[in-house]
Formats: C-alpha cells, sequence, structure tokens
C-alpha cells in the first residue's frame, strides 16, 4: 500500500458509489476507505444494513458537506419478502418468531394488498434499527431484550411493483422516501395478508442522481491505486 505521504498528492475530495457487498455494514466501508487511502474526512449519504448489497453513497472530504442535502434523496431498491414467517429483526438475519400457513394466499389478494402500501404512509421504525431512544440507538435496545416503540414516521412510496411471484416469495420493486425501512414494509404488507412476511434480499439500485451503474465493486475498492480512484470520484 502506498504511503500515506504519497497519497497527499491526490486530490481526494469527491463522490464515489460503491456497490456494497452484503455481510460488511456501511461503517466498515468507511473506515477501510479512510484507513487504505489516507483521508480524513469520510461519510455516507444513507446507511445499509449488512444483510443489504448495493447503492453506498461515500463522502470524502469536502463532499462530506453534503451529506444532509444527499441524504434527503429518494432511494430505489429491488427486494424479495417470504409469506409465512417472521423474524423478529423483520429480516432473514433475524430469529424465526412464527410460522403460518399461506395457502390462502393467491396472486389476486398479493397484488391487491401491495397496491394499499403505494403514496404516503405512516411507517413505525423497526425495533432494530439505528433510530435513537433517550440517546441510544434501538437495535442495542432490542439486543438487549428492551423493545421500544417510537411514533410513526411519514414516508412516500413512490412506486411498487411487483417483479415476480414465486410463493412463499414474492420479488419487488420500491421506489421510495428517504427513512423508509424495505424490512418494515415486508412486515406491513405479511400482516396485511394474515400470514406474516420477512424480508430475504434487498438491493439498493439508486440513491438519488447515483445508480448502480456507476458503482465500484468492493473487491475493486481493494485493489485500485489512488490515481485510479481519484477519476472515479465525481468532483464537486
Amino acid at each position: 500500500m502506498e504511503s500515506l505521504t504519497g497519497l497527499s498528492r491526490f486530490n481526494m475530495n469527491g463522490i464515489l458509489i460503491v456497490d456494497k457487498p452484503k455481510g460488511l455494514t456501511s461503517h466498515d466501508v468507511v473506515n477501510f476507505v479512510r484507513k487504505k487511502f489516507g483521508i480524513k474526512k469520510v461519510g455516507h449519504a444513507g446507511s445499509l444494513d449488512p444483510i443489504a448489497t448495493g447503492v453506498l453513497v461515500l463522502l470524502l472530504g469536502e463532499a462530506t458537506k453534503l451529506s444532509a442535502k444527499l441524504m434527503s434523496d429518494d432511494k430505489v431498491y429491488d427486494a424479495a419478502l417470504e409469506l409465512g414467517v417472521t423474524t423478529d429483526t423483520l429480516d432473514a438475519d433475524g430469529k424465526i418468531a412464527a410460522t403460518k400457513d399461506v395457502s390462502g394466499v393467491d396472486n389476486e389478494k398479493i397484488k391487491t394488498v401491495f397496491s394499499k402500501f403505494c403514496g404516503e404512509l405512516l411507517q413505525e421504525p423497526p425495533f432494530f434499527s439505528a433510530v435513537k431512544h433517550n440517546g441510544t440507538p434501538l437495535y442495542k435496545l432490542a439486543r438487549r431484550g428492551i423493545s421500544v416503540k417510537k411514533e410513526p414516521r411519514r414516508i412516500n412510496i413512490k412506486e411498487l411493483v411487483i417483479e415476480k411471484i414465486d410463493l412463499p416469495k414474492i420479488f419487488f420493486r420500491v421506489h421510495c422516501s428517504k427513512g423508509t425501512y424495505i424490512r418494515k414494509l415486508c412486515d406491513d404488507i405479511g400482516k396485511e395478508l394474515g400470514c406474516g412476511a420477512h424480508m430475504t434480499f434487498l438491493r439498493r439500485v439508486k440513491s438519488g442522481d447515483f445508480g448502480i451503474e456507476e458503482s465500484i465493486s468492493f473487491e475493486e475498492l481493494k485493489s485500485i491505486t489512488p490515481e485510479k480512484l481519484q477519476g472515479r470520484l465525481r468532483q464537486v
């Protein structure tokens, strides 16, 4: 790895789109970039859970000033849910909480329920989330067995399209406002269908004007030179 002194000749101010792999937190990616390239200020414009992949907007140097503005952008996700099984985290990383029969659910019922979740809605933050209660993230409380209900937040589901139904799984794309929890959306859809559900897959394909097609994979990020990285930045 090039020395940090050698890196200083590069202007590392800009926006980098990373295709975050499954298993890493957004903070893991931020820390990697900070350490590998010796950049003091690195942030992101909207985190992804470890189970999720896709567009992670990294802000380097002076671009960190854009964080609040870019976090307010809409997001687009490809996702999948599984009917009949609920988990404590509302996704496939959690422990199974309950199972129910899905034989009474058909395609028409699914389409009708999905249509109810378009437009402006009120959504309760999940117990396992970074939303804070008296300064402590809810997920830390949840891990200690403390479940805190927070006031529902107004969100906007601008588009919700079913891509494929292969029961008990449903694959869909959602275009939504900031602050939308897709795993909570999956859970709410499952409740409306009467059989429960949990999120099994989540991939962010767009965040504001930044799409997956311009992203750099984490594998490439591990081997890229500072000079080539600089060429991948959107300057600000």
